[in-house]
């Protein structure tokens, strides 16, 4: 993979990822100002898919970006063997297909649980100590174990055509998945339109994936979600 097309491919993904950022604000900075009707439920629930797709956009595809570049790397080495070869976009539909699903449970989970947020602490209570138990858990070790290794996982899970490209992100993206859901469950808690507590978030999705320290940072974290998970229920 020559410098050239490893930079075209980055800033790519980097336009992706900083496009869903800029909508979040947009809509984050148009949301006090707007006095609409409310809109049908059908509306609504499109219009918090979108929102969660582009958050979840913006707040995992940087901690994919490892993996997409090995896989465009093999790419582009079969292309100068004269082989048959993908391209990189595929395999990073897949990835973020899974998070198109996740973000669509979450728009339709917004009202119920935003409304259990706000009712009192335990809830927030609740899954602020879910997540950081889960941070300790086996489950967990294994998921961000797959998603630290982009040339063993693809090596291992390797399948030919544009149909093995796109499994092979859908793979990827359900390892991502079992590593983070609980730890996106906690924009419920934080305001699912926090921006800041959103790039907390991916802040630390992020330095457990590429960071050598990984797991043992997500193991702390699980210690302080626990910790703070008590200062909510014991704070007035």
């Amino acid at each position: 993979m020559s410098r050239n097309e490893r930079a075209i491919t980055v800033a790519a993904l980097l336009g992706i990822i900083a496009a869903a950022w800029v909508y979040l604000y947009l809509v984050g900075m148009a949301m006090p100002c707007m006095a609409m009707p409310a809109p049908s439920p059908a509306a609504a629930i499109a219009t918090a898919f979108l929102m969660w797709s582009a958050m979840m956009t913006g707040m995992m595809l940087p901690s994919a970006l490892p993996m997409i570049l090995v896989f465009a790397a093999i790419g582009a080495r079969r292309r100068g063997r004269g082989e048959r070869f993908v391209p990189t976009a595929v395999f990073t539909a897949g990835y973020l297909i899974i998070w198109a699903g996740f973000s669509l449970f979450a728009a339709l989970a917004q009202w119920p649980l935003g409304m259990a947020a706000r009712a009192g602490p335990l809830f927030g209570a609740i899954i602020v100590f879910a997540a950081g138990i889960y941070q300790l858990t086996p489950l967990k070790t294994a998921c961000l174990d797959n998603c630290r290794s982009p040339m063993q996982f693809l090596l291992t899970r390797w399948r030919e055509g544009r149909a093995g490209a796109l499994k092979m992100g859908f793979e990827h993206g359900f390892y991502c998945l079992g590593c983070c859901w609980l730890l996106m469950a906690l924009l419920f808690v934080g305001g699912a339109m926090n921006l800041v507590w959103a790039a907390a978030l991916a802040g630390l999705v992020l330095i457990e994936k590429l960071l050598p320290a990984g797991r043992w940072i997500a193991r702390g974290s699980g210690l302080a979600l626990i910790g703070f998970g008590a200062y909510l229920l014991a704070a007035p």
